[in-house]
């Protein structure tokens, strides 16, 4: 019987997403939009060119929206 709970917890450990779809979608989205040079910086408004920033980009939107997304790094 331990063994079987044992086997649960680690495929379930295994499979736990890190970012829900919701957050996903909002990535896949700043990505395209860089892609073909639509996605603009917040507060410039400068056109945004690094795959990073487009990251950056749509986490935050989807932290906004209040998908599973883990926290930011502190400096």
């Amino acid at each position: 019987m331990a063994g079987i709970l044992k086997n649960v917890i680690i495929i379930k450990f295994i499979f736990m997403a890190k970012y829900s779809k919701k957050a996903q979608d909002k990535v896949e989205k700043a990505m395209h939009e860089r892609k073909h040079g639509t996605l603009k910086s917040g507060r410039s408004g400068k056109k945004v060119t690094s795959k990073k920033q487009a990251i950056a980009i749509g986490l935050s939107e989807a932290r906004k929206k209040g998908a599973k997304v883990p926290k930011k790094k502190s400096k």
